[in-house]
């Protein structure tokens, strides 16, 4: 019943938005929507706490320690995006850069978004999997393009052009994984992908065959993820898009996309009895994480630079999928974890920021803790707890990986360093002239939804000193289950 209801809600959500998404009411439905999904979310999570994995619907849908985590974090930061879009939204509907005609557009997408990503954590099905994310690639290209200037849809036509063709990668791959699986199944059709039966009877699977799977895939859904050197799409999306559209691309689809790549990885390493998806997943980790350290320094628009922080970020929680074991797993998803509320808030405070200041970018945002300190005070309390500073949980998190690192792989540690120490400095650089200074900036007509900032914060700063025992436990036995 929790599982249909956190299905379900969102495609009812995006029906109702769909034919009401342009009354005045439309923000506080949205918000409604999203909350009773994340109660139904909370309530499916406490479900798989106490009675362990569930296996429903003809095994079409599968929920275990290691989705359910997921399905809860893209449910709450679902509800709090939704929450601050509410103002934000209106805030450009007064500037005239929205019309009502494309609020009901965002309002409804919104909440197909939802529904992709929560289909794509849920199914068992590999070949749903797909579907899912390519459902969740269209209708961000429409939020992505709602200003309709010129750069917008330049942004949008690029992120629907590298995903499509990462995406169809990820299809060839799965092609290959249903040849492999209907020699060793012996079954046709949709049951063959069934992720838990191709999990009991991987060591039977062809090696060659996942082998080959597994490099399409991981190139399909990396596009996804923003694995360099398929990027490219992330900063544009990031910087032409609503800021509320920026917040779930990096807090919560390149979570989702990864969590795909994951799940094959589980396969083809139990298939080819070979460490060599690991050792891809730390290659392309590596080279995110560096590389988009280095391009920090080079960005002048804020959502690009925190767009770039993403892509550093999701290099080092590939890096540490790609470390395995029960401590490199721990860690990754704790990073997801903070990466995912730290990020959302940052985007919220640059949001409102840029509609103080009239403009994205950097050089014209002065001041912040003068004209706004809740502002000011969120977008660098944000700005330190992404650059990894104590006793934020991203400090911990990354400190679980480095030490990792330097036990089984001591050659990854300096470039790790390398790409946080330059990521450090280019940030830092930025954010503080943002945050002091003198400014001249008019106040905005809506009072902006900072609440949500201060709680992912909280939370974030509270994993860093203090981790809840059953948080801890949800954790250990995700990271069992990825092995």
């Amino acid at each position: 019943m929790e599982l249909l209801a956190v299905l379900a809600l969102p495609l009812l959500g995006f029906l109702l938005l769909a034919l009401f998404g342009a009354k005045r009411a439309a923000p506080e439905l949205n918000i409604a929507v999203s909350f009773a999904t994340l109660l139904a979310a909370a309530l499916l999570v406490l479900r798989v706490e106490l009675h362990g994995p569930i296996l429903v619907w003809h095994d079409q849908f599968f929920v275990d320690a290691f989705n359910v985590f997921l399905v809860g974090l893209t449910a709450f930061v679902g509800f709090t995006t939704a929450l601050f879009s509410r103002p934000y939204m209106r805030i450009e509907e007064f500037h005239g850069r929205l019309t009502p005609q494309r609020l009901r557009l965002y309002h409804a997408m919104y909440q197909l978004f939802m529904a992709a990503m929560l289909l794509a954590l849920l199914t068992n099905n590999m070949g749903l999997l797909w579907v899912a994310m390519e459902a969740a690639t269209l209708s961000t290209v429409l939020l992505v393009s709602l200003y309709r200037t010129r750069a917008s849809l330049e942004a949008a036509w690029k992120y629907f052009i590298l995903c499509g063709v990462g995406i169809a990668q990820a299809l060839f791959g799965t092609i290959l994984l249903y040849f492999a699986a209907e020699k060793a199944l012996g079954r046709e059709g949709m049951t063959a992908l069934l992720w838990t039966h191709l999990n009991t009877v991987k060591g039977q699977l062809e090696p060659r065959v996942l082998g080959l799977a597994f490099v399409f895939l991981l190139v399909g859904y990396g596009t996804k993820v923003g694995l360099a050197p398929l990027h490219n799409w992330l900063p544009d999306a990031h910087a032409e898009g609503p800021t509320p559209v920026s917040a779930v691309l990096s807090g919560l689809l390149l979570n989702v996309a990864l969590y795909a790549v994951v799940r094959c990885k589980v396969l083809v390493e139990g298939s080819i009895g070979s460490q060599l998806p690991s050792r891809m997943l730390m290659a392309f980790g590596l080279l995110s994480a560096v590389l988009a350290a280095f391009f920090l320094w080079r960005q002048k628009d804020i959502k690009r630079l925190f767009g770039y922080s993403s892509i550093e970020h999701m290099g080092i929680i590939t890096f540490a999928f790609g470390l395995g074991g029960p401590v490199a797993n721990f860690a990754a998803m704790l990073h997801m974890t903070v990466h995912s509320l730290t990020k959302s808030s940052i985007f919220f405070t640059a949001g409102h920021a840029s509609q103080k200041a009239g403009t994205q970018q950097m050089d014209g945002i002065r001041g912040l803790l003068d004209t706004n300190p809740t502002i000011g005070w969120g977008l660098l309390l944000g700005s330190f707890a992404i650059l990894g500073m104590p006793p934020f949980g991203v400090f911990a998190s990354e400190f679980l990986i480095l030490t990792t690192a330097m036990r089984v792989h001591p050659w990854t540690t300096p470039l790790l360093l390398i790409a946080l120490g330059v990521a450090f400095a280019a940030i830092f650089a930025r954010v503080q002239p943002m945050v002091f200074g003198d400014s001249e900036a008019k106040p905005l007509p809506h009072s902006p939804a900072l609440v949500p900032v201060f709680i992912h914060l909280a939370i974030v700063l509270t994993l860093g000193v203090y981790m809840p025992p059953a948080l801890a436990g949800w954790y250990r036995a995700a990271a069992r289950l990825i092995g």
